[in-house]
């Protein structure tokens, strides 16, 4: 059976500023504890702790730059571009540029704030 979504639920993000998230289906908006489909709005100079969460997350950006850092490595991902993080993996996102970003992030199983495991 289909089932549609009238609109999105707004979950509360991590930062320095802040960052909108729009969760369309996940465990927070839907009940689906599979996977979580959400779009991102982080304005200019926002960052947010790192984190290991137990979900990986695919993200595409839209328009703007996202910059990740791992512990192997930093990333740029600008508009059209998309990036993998695997469970488990440290990860640090920010949009530094005075546009910031958009992005649809896709986490599979769902995020919920108990699976993330930010950084203290």
């Amino acid at each position: 059976m289909a089932v549609k979504i009238n609109k999105p639920i707004i979950i509360k993000a991590a930062g320095n500023k802040e960052k909108i998230i729009q969760e369309f289906f996940g465990a927070v908006n839907s009940g689906n504890k599979n996977v979580s489909i959400a779009i991102m709005n982080s304005p200019g100079g926002w960052q947010e702790p790192g984190q290991k969460p137990e979900f990986d997350e695919y993200t595409v950006v839209i328009s703007g730059v996202l910059h990740l850092k791992t512990e192997t490595g930093e990333f740029d991902i600008s508009e059209g571009e998309a990036i993998l993080v695997k469970n488990d993996e440290w990860v640090q996102y920010s949009s530094p540029n005075a546009d910031g970003a958009k992005y649809v992030s896709v986490c599979i199983p769902a995020f919920t704030p108990g699976s993330v495991h930010r950084d203290e």
